[in-house]
């Protein structure tokens, strides 16, 4: 997720730096006490593969990881889907696919070509790049399909704790923001998006806050819970030091809901035909079921939540 890149067609019209953003964190307006770290383990890629399906499940009953999103275009949603039959109170989203990026394992939009023809490639697939969406497809048509998405997921029985963006593809255009924003609010489910201090979000520049806040204040304003931070830098770390390198990331969290994503992938070898990602996304998964990661967590009192329980928790305030 290229979440710098939102931030920064967001926010020109902004010039406070990160450390400026007010407080109280959202944590503490969901309750949780002054200066509480609340981290919540997300899983994006659910319903790509059966490997993923895998990891992800065992990342989230063996390990530490919290909540996770589901693709609805890929073969593999019915599968989670019966998991999650099983599993009621799991904590899954919807992530919003409108990119089909590996070269022999595709799939095209749940609207269908004929509907979101600028969604579609020459193949009747998703584009295969963030760029080639944004160069072609309108709001209307990737309202339509995030609609279409979330309409197939009910009709499958699977009621989304969240949604979010598949490569972020939602976050690089104001328009499609919009829409994303739109249907979160009108639905009534959680959008991941970073209202908060956005400590990590908004290193390595000196990135302004008052877009993303005036934002984050209008999903709260919408009955809906936000994050103060996101860090979705994990996918390119060395798998050996995965968990060192979330330790340190922990570390230096600033209070507040901070949501880190994993690829949590156990890969069998037709993963390989799929993506040459397998061994990443095996690192993120060794590095949820990693015992020195929760005893950190532990030593730290650093408090794991889900999408599930913040929105309860912000339902509790309009009682």
């Amino acid at each position: 997720m290229k979440l710098t890149v939102l931030i920064a067609i967001l926010l020109c019209a902004g010039t406070a730096s990160a450390q400026t953003a007010p407080s109280p964190t959202f944590a503490e307006r969901l309750g949780w006490p002054k200066g509480a770290k609340v981290v919540i383990f997300h899983i994006d890629d659910a319903g790509m593969s059966y490997s993923s399906n895998e990891g992800t499940i065992k990342a989230m009953t063996e390990g530490l990881a919290t909540s996770c999103s589901i693709m609805m275009p890929c073969p593999w949603v019915s599968g989670f889907r019966a998991w999650l039959k099983e599993h009621p109170d799991a904590d899954a989203g919807l992530h919003f696919t409108l990119t089909s990026e590996w070269e022999h394992y595709r799939w095209g939009p749940v609207a269908g070509k004929a509907q979101v023809p600028g969604l579609a490639d020459k193949d009747g697939c998703l584009w295969d790049s963030v760029a080639l969406t944004i160069k072609n497809a309108s709001a209307d048509e990737v309202e339509k399909e995030i609609r279409a998405q979330l309409d197939r997921a009910i009709t499958m029985g699977i009621q989304p704790t969240h949604l979010d963006s598949h490569m972020g593809t939602l976050f690089e255009s104001t328009e499609y923001l919009g829409r994303y924003v739109k249907v979160g609010i009108e639905k009534q489910i959680p959008v991941l998006f970073p209202g908060g201090h956005m400590h990590y979000i908004s290193q390595g520049a000196p990135m302004p806050v008052d877009a993303a806040a005036a934002i984050g204040q209008t999903l709260w304003d919408g009955g809906l819970p936000v994050v103060d931070d996101i860090y979705a830098d994990t996918y390119d770390w060395p798998r050996a030091e995965k968990t060192d390198r979330l330790i340190a990331v922990l570390k230096g969290m600033a209070p507040g809901i901070l949501e880190v994503i994993v690829h949590c992938t156990d890969p069998t070898e037709e993963f390989a035909a799929i993506s040459p990602s397998g061994d990443k996304r095996k690192g993120d998964l060794e590095a949820m079921l990693d015992p020195r990661l929760k005893k950190f967590l532990e030593d730290e009192g650093i408090i794991r939540t889900t999408w599930r329980e913040m929105k309860t928790r912000r339902d509790a305030l309009k009682k």
